[in-house]
């Protein structure tokens, strides 16, 4: 996740945002594809949502939860994680206006 800092560096408000929601990793169930490996591991939480590695496809996904430690949806995106950050921050930002 160190990588996903260097690139956000350039894009302070960005990377505040990042500090602000990151956690350190924790495995969260998720059941539809999610029990063979025994979850996904979640690298940040944003209210009722949560951006989680998704080893399967090999990037990082956006999903809401209802209880803590169990993923909402299964998503196969293949995105970065400076990528899905930059996203989340700029439809914030967005809204805002």
């Amino acid at each position: 996740m160190e990588y996903c800092g260097d690139i956000l560096f350039a894009k302070p408000d960005c990377l505040k945002f990042w500090e602000y929601i990151k956690i350190e990793p924790e495995k969260w169930k998720e059941n539809t594809m999610g029990e063979d490996g025994g979850g996904f591991w979640v690298v940040a939480i944003l209210g009722k949502s949560v951006i989680y590695y998704n080893d399967i496809e090999g990037g990082y996904n956006f999903s809401t939860f209802k209880k803590y430690g169990e993923i909402g949806n299964y998503y196969c995106n293949q995105m970065e994680l400076h990528e899905m950050i930059e996203g989340l921050f700029e439809e914030i930002e967005r809204q805002r206006k």
